[in-house]
């Protein structure tokens, strides 16, 4: 199913407001929308929200065989799912163009830039190595999902532990969570990638676009960065051509905004520990919403209280004095009242006519002459003042 495309009114009006330096959630020009990072229950699971843009990351490992040309070394496996439930645009099951490069550029971010020590997953020289699968999971589009998964999948690595591993002799024995605790990845940095929207040949520059301001760029430039002001890769795309000025702007601007989200993730981090370590909330509990449907729960407002008396007293003089005689009730019929003026009230006159309608209608009155002598029996009934009479037995 293809995307919804915009009309020429909502192109013309995005690019005029991107000229008077605006956007559409009211946002700056170099300004990131609200991120926030929650943890799954168990290691290695991250939720990162940008924006409306919402992205889940998984990781896990497994014992494989390592590759002949670097038998010391571990795997590390990227793989990114572009749900429909995300974006009415993708499809199941298909490799869309935007999933090949998004996978991409993934893979340069945080495996060509060395961030992980692959020589720790080694378990046994050239026979047994840990290869560490990152799974991320897009669960809302709304624009910059590279920004997003880059930071999930960092966020994911630095949260997960693996297995503790014996060795005797020949024999790999894995360990439960339960037998020995869990070992962390050995990461060195935590490269982040920052997106770059232009418009109208590079005039204008937007940072973190959002899903419509994608639909009218030009050109897309995208940085992966670590805080210590370290490329680890840049992609342009869109056929722009970029001055040397305005990528070493982005890349200043980069480095700023990686140094606050490397922050961000780290005192998530540490919130985490600490809710573990102490029993606390974490995981999928802690990211319910604390309001409740059946509670009607409102933060408490100070009220000032001091000159309540003295306004009740004013509101008291002000209104008019009440009539000090009351109008008598007036009895229009049996069983009824009416007290002030008004229109009269005849709630049960209309049906007490209705019954003695009924019951003139339905009177009979038969009357019977008998006669000492046998002899036919005269019978006669009376309708409503007629006579009938019947002589026949």
């Amino acid at each position: 199913m293809r995307d919804t495309p915009l009309s020429n009114c909502e192109r013309d009006f995005l690019l005029k407001a991107i000229q008077e330096k605006k956007r559409l959630d009211g946002r700056q020009t170099y300004d990131y929308r609200s991120i926030k990072i929650s943890f799954g229950t168990d290691y290695g699971c991250c939720f990162v929200d940008l924006g409306k843009t919402r992205i889940m990351a998984q990781v896990s490992c497994e014992l494989i065989t390592p590759k002949e040309n670097r038998p010391n070394e571990g795997l590390i496996f990227f793989n990114i799912e572009l749900s429909p439930m995300a974006s009415p645009a993708f499809e199941m099951g298909r490799q869309s163009e935007l999933l090949v490069k998004l996978n991409r550029q993934l893979e340069r971010c945080l495996r060509n830039s060395k961030c992980i020590d692959t020589e720790s997953l080694c378990v046994v020289s050239g026979e047994k190595v840990w290869q560490i699968r990152v799974d991320v999971h897009l669960l809302n589009h709304d624009g910059n999902l590279m920004d997003a998964a880059s930071i999930a999948a960092i966020a994911a690595l630095c949260h997960f532990r693996r297995p503790d591993v014996g060795i005797q002799g020949e024999e790999v024995t894995v360990y439960s969570t339960e037998e020995r605790d869990p070992i962390p990845l050995s990461i060195y940095h935590m490269p982040i990638c920052v997106s770059f929207s232009f418009f109208q040949q590079g005039t204008y520059l937007l940072v973190d676009p959002c899903e419509r301001e994608e639909r009218v760029m030009d050109g897309l430039l995208m940085i992966a960065m670590n805080k210590h002001r370290e490329i680890c890769s840049i992609q342009s795309s869109g056929g722009i051509m970029l001055l040397k000025d305005q990528v070493l702007r982005c890349s200043k601007i980069a480095s700023v905004k990686v140094s606050e989200i490397t922050e961000l993730i780290n005192k998530a981090l540490e919130n985490d520990k600490k809710a573990r370590k102490t029993g606390g909330k974490f995981g999928f509990a802690e990211s319910l919403p604390q309001e409740r449907i059946t509670a009607l729960k409102t933060d408490v407002s100070p009220v000032e209280m001091s000159d309540v008396k003295e306004k009740a007293n004013e509101i008291v003089q002000r209104a008019e004095v009440p009539p000090q005689t009351v109008p008598s009730p007036v009895l229009t019929a049996p069983g009824t009242g009416q007290v002030g003026e008004g229109l009269e009230n005849s709630w049960g006159l209309k049906e007490e006519e209705e019954e003695e309608e009924e019951e003139e209608d339905e009177t009979v009155e038969l009357k019977m002459d008998e006669t000492d002598s046998p002899g036919p029996r005269s019978v006669c009934a009376v309708f409503h003042g007629h006579s009938w009479q019947d002589g026949t037995e």
